[in-house]
This record gives structure tokens, C-alpha cells and sequence, in this order.
């Protein structure tokens, strides 16, 4: 067995932490970014959008109504999906079973988030942020740009195809599409809905992303270390 003061363990221990952080960070970028349209007031606007009232035939008030419920009972329950429009429920039996599948994804999410969040915290002050806690959240923001990239890519010039995956891998086959002439769900959440929110996401989470990794690597670099160099250009067009 190895010495407790091995220089190879030690390595080893400062990759994982490191990979811990990283990947962390990684997770509580994204929860946060998801956070911020998974709510009543982009669900509203995006619905405008789509002119979801003309899919449903309901005024907008009562689009606004229904949905806020919905988005509601996904965060905080209990699960049942079982609102009404002038006594009528909204959903078949098959659509709230698929809501509340939906709820236990977005909660199974969300728990890792927290659990990344926690890691996080606690590396933070084991490491009093150090610069090498800094470094690690820049690796972590920079391999999520990379995601970032390639992901809103996929979703902005394969939607069906990347919106089909997604919902391949989450959800058990056949318990997820329906028909936009006669089921709710899809009339409250159309297809622009989904398009839009998708870019929407994909662009600003590149950009929080961007951020978090700016400033970290600000955070991580060695005292005493020249800033990154900046080229400017003279009159003649030579760099200086």
C-alpha cells in the first residue's frame, strides 16, 4: 500500500477532485439555464409565440391559467394533472401519465443539480477557492461550451431528429407523442414552442457558460501571470 504522502496518489486525488468540479459545474450551469424558461412567464410568452389560444380554442387568459397550473405541479405536485376547463379536464389519462413522467425526470434533474450545487459549495471552502478550484469550474464551463456548441447545433438544424433522442432516451416508447387535433398537451405546447425554447436555451446557456468560464480563468491564474496578451494593429495593418 502506498504511503499516505505518495506524489502519485496525490495526483490521482487532485484529477478526480478536479473532474468532480468540473463536471459539477457543468451540471448547475445547466440546471440553472433550464431553470430560467421553465417557468410560468416564458411558458407564457413562448405560448403567445405559437398562438397556442387559436390551438385551443381558449382565450389566452385561460392558456395562461392552465399552464401555469401545470408548470407549477411539475415543480411542487402532487402529480396529478388533473386541471379543467369549464368542468372538462384537460388531459386524458394517457396525457397525464406522460406529465407525470415529465415530473420525474425534470425532479431526478433537478436533485442532481442540487447535489452538483452542494459540491460546489463544499469544494469551495475545503479549497478556500483556490486558484485550482477556479481552474477546475473554467474546465468545466469550457467543455460545457463545447456541449453547448454541438447540441444547439443539432437541435437548430435536426430538431425532430434531436427532440425524438431525447425523448427515445427518458421516456418508454409510445407513452409520448400524441395528436395535435385532439390531444391538449401538444395544442399547450406546440411545435414553435418547442423550436424556439430549444435556440432559446441553447444561446443562452452558451452564453452564461462563456461567462462563468471568463471568469474563472480569471479566478485561476497564477499570481504574478501576465494577462492574455492582446494583439493591436498599426496604421501600416502590423500587428504589435
Amino acid at each position: 500500500m502506498s504511503p499516505s504522502g505518495d506524489p502519485g496518489r496525490s495526483t490521482v486525488a487532485r484529477r478526480i477532485a478536479t473532474g468532480v468540479v468540473a463536471v459539477s459545474t457543468a451540471l448547475v450551469i445547466v440546471g440553472a439555464t433550464i431553470a430560467l424558461f421553465f417557468n410560468p412567464v416564458w411558458v407564457s410568452f413562448a405560448q403567445g409565440r405559437a398562438n397556442a389560444a387559436a390551438s385551443t380554442g381558449w382565450p389566452p387568459a385561460e392558456v395562461d391559467a392552465v399552464t401555469r397550473e401545470v408548470v407549477l405541479e411539475v415543480w411542487v405536485g402532487p402529480g396529478t394533472f388533473a386541471q379543467e376547463v369549464g368542468g372538462e379536464p384537460v388531459f386524458t389519462a394517457r396525457e397525464r401519465a406522460h406529465m407525470a413522467d415529465v415530473r420525474r425526470v425534470v425532479l431526478d434533474f433537478f436533485t442532481v443539480v442540487l447535489l452538483g450545487a452542494a459540491v460546489l459549495v463544499v469544494t469551495a471552502w475545503a479549497s478556500r477557492l483556490s486558484r485550482a478550484y477556479w481552474r477546475a469550474v473554467a474546465a468545466g464551463a469550457a467543455g460545457l461550451a463545447v456541449g453547448a456548441v454541438v447540441v444547439g447545433g443539432a437541435f437548430l438544424l435536426f430538431f425532430d431528429a434531436a427532440f425524438t433522442l431525447f425523448h427515445e432516451l427518458f421516456f418508454a416508447a409510445g407513452t409520448w407523442t400524441f395528436d395535435p387535433a385532439t390531444d391538449r398537451l401538444v395544442q399547450l405546447f406546440p411545435y414553435q414552442f418547442w423550436t424556439e425554447t430549444s435556440v432559446a436555451i441553447a444561446a443562452v446557456g452558451l452564453a452564461l457558460t462563456l461567462a462563468v468560464w471568463a471568469v474563472a480563468r480569471r479566478l485561476g491564474r497564477p499570481r504574478g501571470a501576465p494577462p492574455a496578451p492582446v494583439l493591436e494593429f498599426g496604421p501600416g495593418g502590423e500587428a504589435t
